[in-house]
C-alpha cells in the first residue's frame, strides 16, 4: 500500500468516526451551495454537505462574526459522503449522491433557465434545503474572462506552505488584501466586453468559498462562478495537482462553451504562465488574450523561495494572441489601454444575458433573471 493510499484510508476512518460522534452529539448535515454555471442547454450545480453543530447555525455567511472568524475554522470539517441529494432546477428534479468528500456536482440538461444569474434548490437527507446561484451564459456571448485568485486579485503568497497556512488558517478572514488596481482593470475589460462571463479558476480550497465571495464583494471585484479544488489526498499523491486542476477546468470551459473565446488572467508566482501558454498552444482559436501580474522579487521569494518567476510567457504575441504584463492592476490597465484586445467578429456587446450579472461588481443587483 502506497503512502497516499494509507493517508486516504486514514482520512476516511477519521471522518467516519467523527461523523458518528457528531451525530451522537446532535450535529446534522448542512448544505453549502457553491456558484454554478452553464449554458441554456445544461448547467452544473455545485455544493457540499458537511456536518454542522446546530449551535453554530446562527453564524451565517456574510455576518460580521462569520467574516471575522479565523481561517482555520474553515478547514476543520466533517464531510458527509455518499449522501442522498436532490437538485431542483426550474421544473427539472435530479436525484444524486455526494461523493466521498461530500461534494455535489450535478449536471442538469434542458433546465429552461434564462441567461443571467438564477437560483436553484439543493436538498439533502436530514438537512435544510438551500438556494444556490448558477450563472447561465447566453448563446450569443462570444468572449469570457478566466481569472486566477491567489496573488492575482488577492495577496496570498501561495504556494509556499507556511505563508499559505498563515494566510489561510491563522489570519482573520476579513484581513486579506486585494492586489492594487485589479478591480479597475477588470471593470474596464468588462466595459469593453459587456456580457462576458467571469469565471474564477483557482487552486484554493472549496472550504474558503464563502470567504472568497465576501472578499470579491467587499473589494468590488466582478461576480462570477468559482472553480476551486479539494486539498485532500488522491489515488496518486498526498495532494491534488494545482496545475492539473486548472488545465482540466480550462478544458471543460472550452467544451461547455464552444463559441466563447477567453481572456486569461493570472500571475507568475505559480504556474499560470505555463498553463496559459499551453492553452494558447493547444487552443489558439479559443484564447483572445493573456494578462499576467508580475510579482516583485520579494514576493517571489515569499512565494516559492527564489527571486525570479517559476515560469514565463512570451510577451511579444508570437504565440498568436496578445499578452500584457504588469506589476499590479494599474500597470495591467495601462498596458491594456496601449494594446487593447480586439473586439471579436460577431461579438454582440449588448447580448449574452450575463452582462449585468458577471460583468457587474459583486453585490450589485444587476441580474437578468434572478430567482
Amino acid at each position: 500500500m502506497g503512502l497516499s493510499d494509507f493517508v486516504r484510508k486514514a482520512e476516511r476512518t477519521i471522518n467516519k468516526v467523527g461523523r458518528e460522534r457528531k451525530t451522537a452529539k446532535g450535529w446534522r448535515p448542512a448544505i453549502t451551495g457553491f456558484s454554478g454555471y452553464g449554458s441554456v442547454d445544461r448547467v452544473h450545480v455545485l455544493g457540499r454537505v458537511l456536518m454542522q453543530d446546530p449551535d453554530d447555525a446562527a453564524d451565517t455567511p456574510g455576518t460580521l462574526q462569520e467574516e471575522a472568524q479565523r481561517g482555520w475554522r474553515q478547514f476543520i470539517t466533517t464531510q458527509v459522503g455518499d449522501h442522498p441529494v436532490t437538485v431542483r432546477v426550474g421544473d427539472r428534479v435530479v436525484e444524486s449522491r455526494t461523493n466521498d468528500n461530500g461534494y455535489i456536482d450535478v449536471l442538469v440538461a434542458d433546465h429552461g433557465l434564462l441567461p443571467g444569474w438564477n437560483e436553484v434548490t439543493i436538498e439533502a437527507e436530514g438537512a435544510d434545503a438551500v438556494q444556490a446561484r448558477v450563472l447561465i451564459v447566453g448563446p450569443s456571448t462570444r468572449i469570457g474572462l478566466v481569472s486566477d485568485i491567489d496573488d492575482t486579485v488577492m495577496v496570498t503568497w501561495l504556494p509556499r506552505a507556511m505563508l499559505a497556512a498563515w494566510n489561510s488558517w491563522v489570519r482573520h478572514t476579513n484581513t486579506r488584501k486585494p492586489v492594487p488596481g485589479m478591480a479597475e482593470f477588470y471593470r474596464e475589460l468588462l466595459r469593453n466586453h459587456p456580457g462576458a462571463p467571469v469565471v474564477y479558476l483557482s487552486t484554493g480550497a472549496w472550504n474558503t468559498f464563502e470567504t472568497l465571495e465576501a472578499f470579491m464583494a467587499t473589494h468590488s471585484l466582478p461576480d462570477g462562478p468559482m472553480l476551486l479544488t479539494d486539498w485532500g489526498p488522491t489515488p496518486t499523491g498526498l495532494f491534488r495537482s494545482g496545475p492539473e486542476h486548472k488545465k482540466v477546468q480550462l478544458r471543460n470551459l472550452f467544451i461547455d462553451f464552444p463559441d466563447i473565446t477567453w481572456i486569461l488572467v493570472g500571475d507568475d508566482g505559480q504556474h499560470d504562465p505555463l498553463i496559459y501558454g499551453d492553452a494558447v498552444f493547444e487552443h489558439p482559436d479559443r484564447i483572445a488574450g493573456v494578462a499576467i501580474r508580475q510579482l516583485s522579487p520579494g514576493e517571489h521569494v515569499l512565494s516559492h523561495g527564489t527571486a525570479t518567476a517559476r515560469a514565463t510567457i512570451d510577451p511579444e504575441g508570437r504565440m498568436g494572441v496578445p499578452v500584457i504584463l504588469g506589476a499590479d492592476g494599474h500597470e495591467l490597465l495601462e498596458n491594456y489601454r496601449e494594446n487593447p484586445l480586439p473586439v471579436l467578429e460577431g461579438e454582440d456587446e449588448g447580448a449574452g444575458g450575463a452582462a449585468g450579472a458577471a460583468g457587474g461588481v459583486a453585490g450589485e443587483d444587476t441580474s437578468a433573471n434572478e430567482g
